[in-house]
């Protein structure tokens, strides 16, 4: 409770440099991350002295177990004809909102609401204030990724045994993922990717049913889930003898990879530590191969804050979990990309998941 209270108390001094009077965060992992509720489904209103669990007949009980500091509100119907009476008996005037996670249908009709209510009420989009507060983790965070790299680690380990002959893209994602929450994963974070020759030249290839081909890259991009925060990580690997253009395009991502890791300090900015990776990239001709950014935030959401990224302004600091990615993808051929969940300590990049990377030839 000690750890919830001190992440209101920072929001409320956000919502404040803001100038609102009342917050109402609707996106789950916020709601989570601000209250302890895992029902997924609701509504909080934050103010300066008060703060209300909005949800609905299914998790009443839930709701009171999971969030006992808050003032639970029973709901029976939609946001617009709940919340004004509740913004009126607060003296709301200036109401933040998740413009990012409302609907525009949401917003109209609350917005009507309040004014058929009579209310002068200011409804303000905000820029993810809950969002800014998890982009530096808790070492309990912290640990609870560790401990989803860890599944993954130990996912890739198993990989030899699970590559049974004629085994399809499909077949081997499912494998992943059984044997990820067979070892303490809760559901996956995002859908496992197992691609393999000219599939993995798509970034975010989908899985088909098509069979593992011996000889061609096969790239595997997944994570595993605990206490409610995401692991992510990407290796490709090739089954047989080393390939001259496997091993060439292999060692360019490696080494972009690994002068990012010992490159990206605490104080720069997304873009200055894309770019560490993306010179040894561009420099060995294959820039325009390099489409996606180097990296992205990863939490309660396998995607969110801070970016790596040519043109993110996000300032990397202690405490924030990232993954670092370069890949370089050829049509036709296949695609190779590396990826890792790593946090920034004592200004340097820490590594959170461990898989070996410096032999991929299984």
């Amino acid at each position: 409770m000690k750890q919830l209270n001190t992440r209101l108390a920072l929001l409320r001094k956000l919502m404040a440099e803001n100038e609102l009077d009342g917050l109402l965060v609707s996106k789950p992992e916020n709601i989570f991350y601000l209250s302890g509720f895992t029902g997924g489904e609701g509504h909080l209103l934050i103010t300066q002295t008060h703060a209300f669990i909005a949800v609905d007949f299914r998790y009443y009980e839930q709701a009171e177990n999971e969030s006992p500091e808050y003032t639970l509100c029973k709901v029976t119907n939609g946001m617009s004809r709940w919340l004004p009476e509740l913004l009126s008996s607060e003296h709301i005037r200036r109401l933040g909102f998740e413009s990012f996670y409302i609907t525009f249908e949401e917003y109209s009709k609350l917005k009507t609401a309040l004014s058929k209510g009579g209310l002068d009420i200011l409804l303000t989009e905000t820029a993810d204030l809950a969002g800014k507060l998890r982009q530096i983790k808790s070492e309990k965070e912290i640990d609870a990724i560790k401990q989803a790299a860890a599944i993954g680690d130990a996912a890739f380990s198993a990989l030899p045994s699970l590559l049974k002959p004629g085994i399809t893209e499909q077949q081997l994602a499912w494998e992943l993922e059984k044997f990820m929450r067979n070892h303490g994963s809760q559901s996956m974070p995002f859908e496992v990717i197992a691609a393999t020759g000219a599939n993995s030249a798509l970034p975010h290839a989908r899985t088909r049913p098509a069979a593992v081909v011996y000889g061609q890259p096969l790239l595997m991009d997944y994570g595993a889930k605990v206490n409610w925060y995401a692991s992510d990580m990407t290796r490709t690997v090739l089954q047989g003898k080393a390939d001259s253009q496997f091993k060439k395009i292999y060692d360019i991502v490696l080494a972009a990879q690994q002068k990012a890791i010992d490159q990206i300090t605490s104080g720069m900015t997304g873009q200055e530590a894309d770019t560490i990776a993306r010179d040894v990239i561009e420099k060995a001709g294959y820039g325009a191969n390099f489409g996606h950014s180097l990296g992205h935030g990863v939490g309660l959401e396998v995607h969110e804050a801070p970016r790596l990224s040519p043109r993110s302004t996000d300032i990397l600091e202690d405490g924030m979990v990232f993954s670092i990615e370069p890949g370089i993808y050829l049509p036709g051929w296949g695609g190779i990309r590396i990826e890792d969940t790593c946090t920034l300590k004592n200004g340097k990049i820490e590594l959170l998941s461990k898989s070996d990377k410096q032999n991929p030839y299984i």
